[in-house]
């Protein structure tokens, strides 16, 4: 197939051109190395500097990244990047539109499918309706009038899936979580990543990384750390990520702050500390998220405590030993103690972002005619 691709250009925080940032970069680059001609078009909300760039794919396949910016005030480069996007979809030619990242993305893929008469697919690592950019007038009924009118949705977790399905009633939805790439997730020598990020070389580390934020339940972590350092002199927190401002961590010897650590690093993040906490609330957002990280830390061999909220929780509900209930006194202090001590790694298969690709790519084929083999344009 002839695939075009809609995303915004800043993802969790990364560049998904330059930094080559996870779902929305391998997402594209796995349909490509499956045999697939990809046109990946990234918009930027904030200014960033204009990208074209071709990646090299063995095969049959291609991968081509073109970034715009909005411009001056959010909106005032959309006119110029409607003009584009509209002129390079024409002259690619696909078979198929596949958007996502956010509403306005589903939106914007829509609008495109219905001026070049393609189907087009929408890709959901989240719920988006959770994202501050819905509260837009107009926006949420938008996006889901496009999820409506989609040939297909793929969506990070089950729970997001079944939400969708009352959404965009007969529309087919697959679950697609976001997940690892093999070759850089892999547990590290201990004391070797320890010694490498500037960590305690003996104790028991805790880490917590990402978003570091009250709405995610992160004040809970910080209050089982106090509680437990008191009886523990062994027990360090280490925290990595955005913090909140107005949560800011306790001011505690053992409590360690990395700062934001490239993504590049996480794998020796994670293989350094003893046990990782996801913390999670059941929000519009905590409900139906499937953090990546949860793949990325069991790839590294690390045991994880998360909260026993959404998609997580029905992931490891056959291991309770790995989950923790927020609202239950003390339970997550137990759940620290009891991973340390007899620490659980659930025996779960992890997919590649190169399975998920092929998985995606299968699901879009069975919902439009075969495409007829052409001449790939030249840019």
């Amino acid at each position: 197939m002839r695939i075009a691709v809609l995303w915004k250009r800043r993802y969790m925080g990364n560049d998904v051109i330059t930094d080559r940032y996870a779902r929305l970069y391998e997402l594209p680059l796995g349909l490509a190395q499956d045999g697939h001609a990809v046109l990946a078009l990234c918009l930027s909300y904030r200014h960033a500097q204009p990208e074209r760039r071709v990646d090299p794919i063995s095969g049959p396949g291609s991968l081509v990244w073109q970034g715009y910016n909005a411009g001056p005030g959010w909106v005032g480069g959309l006119p110029g990047y409607w003009r584009s996007a509209l002129a390079q979809l024409r002259a690619f030619r696909p078979d198929v539109l596949l958007g996502g990242s956010d509403a306005p993305h589903a939106v914007l893929t829509q609008h495109f499918a219905r001026r070049l008469g393609l189907p087009y697919y929408i890709d959901l690592y989240d719920n988006f309706e959770s994202f501050g950019l819905t509260r837009i007038p107009g926006l949420l009924s938008l996006y889901r009038r496009a999820l409506c009118g989609a040939s297909g949705i793929a969506a990070v977790s089950d729970l997001l899936a079944e939400y969708v399905r009352t959404l965009a009633p007969g529309v087919p939805v697959i679950t697609l979580e976001s997940t690892i790439d093999p070759e850089r997730f892999f547990a590290r020598d201990r004391q070797a990543v320890r010694a490498r990020l500037g960590l305690p070389a003996q104790g028991r580390l805790v880490g917590v990384s990402g978003s570091l934020a009250r709405s995610r339940g992160v004040d809970l972590v910080y209050e089982s750390f106090l509680r437990l350092s008191a009886d523990d002199p062994t027990l360090y927190l280490v925290l990595a990520g955005d913090l909140d401002r107005r949560m800011p961590p306790p001011r505690h010897p053992r409590v360690l702050y990395l700062g934001r650590i490239p993504h590049a690093e996480m794998p020796y993040f994670f293989s350094a500390i003893d046990l990782a906490l996801i913390p999670m609330l059941d929000t519009a957002f905590g409900r139906y998220a499937f953090p990546q990280k949860a793949y990325e830390i069991m790839a590294c061999g690390t045991p994880l405590l998360t909260a026993r909220v959404g998609a997580l929780a029905r992931t490891l509900a056959d291991y309770p030993a790995c989950l923790y209930d927020g609202a239950v006194p003390g339970e997550l202090d137990r759940g620290i103690r009891r991973q340390l001590t007899e620490p659980l790694l659930p025996p779960l298969p992890i997919p590649s972002w190169t399975q998920q690709s092929v998985r995606l790519a299968a699901f879009m084929a069975e919902q439009i005619p075969a495409a007829r083999p052409r001449a790939a344009p030249e840019f």
